[in-house]
């Protein structure tokens, strides 16, 4: 299952709207800026279909599904702007297209750790897939105790124009992982508690991780164990 927030961008409607009341050079970069966006958004529709196929095929050939659900996002402009300036860098369509690279993502929740690895090696394994980043969280946690595995990969989207290429955020980690992450992420940016629980509730998730790191591998050695015996 895909949960997906659509978010729909018309270059036409744009420049008809706004001709005669944006500075030509401003109104270019932001129909530059809506074409690059919606291009990274069909590279999120292109990475789903993959995966769901990966799925499946792991559904018909071996019983057992390693992707629960997916979800996607797209970052608002907003929180582009913001990172390019938090990064020292210009605002400008050229910098967010050399410097961002997760514009558009996919968050994967799997249903035990070693699905982690089968999902991103199937992924990996495709000819059109291209790898550009890599950094394991899964193996080695950050010091707050957020496990994951990150990816950045870059795909074809063939549009009227011919192929492009566009970059795509590939997050993938297991139902556990992702329930311990968004309570981290509530804790550190959601609340407003004092400094002292903050810290406390901070050390309990940290020891919580690796907690469920081990409920979570022993769950799999016993569905693992029961599919030998089948």
């Amino acid at each position: 299952m895909i949960i997906e927030r659509e978010i729909p961008l018309n270059v036409q409607q744009i420049t008809r709207e706004l001709t005669n009341s944006v500075d030509p050079d401003a109104l270019k970069e932001l129909t530059d800026f809506v074409d690059y966006y919606q291009l990274c958004h069909a590279a999120v529709k292109e990475v789903c279909t993959k995966l769901e196929n990966l799925d499946a095929d792991y559904a018909t050939h071996f019983a057992h599904n390693p992707i629960h659900h997916m979800e996607t996002r797209m970052k608002d402009p907003d929180s582009l702007i913001k990172k390019l300036q938090q990064k020292g860098l210009p605002v400008s369509n050229e910098s967010m297209k050399n410097n961002l690279y997760d514009i558009g993502g996919i968050r994967i929740m799997t249903n035990y750790p070693g699905d982690i690895y089968t999902v991103a090696d199937n992924l990996l394994a495709q000819d059109d897939i291209t790898l550009v980043r890599r950094r394991d969280y899964v193996q080695q946690p950050k010091p707050s105790g957020y496990r994951s595995l990150h990816l950045v990969v870059k795909v074809p989207v063939f549009q009227s124009t011919g192929a492009r290429i566009a970059p795509v955020e590939v997050q993938i980690r297991t139902i556990g992982m992702d329930m311990w992450a968004s309570l981290e992420h509530k804790l550190r940016y959601k609340t407003h508690v004092d400094d002292a629980k903050l810290a406390e509730y901070a050390d309990r998730l940290v020891a919580y991780t690796d907690e469920l790191m081990t409920i979570e591998n022993g769950m799999q050695d016993i569905y693992t164990d029961l599919n030998q015996e089948e």
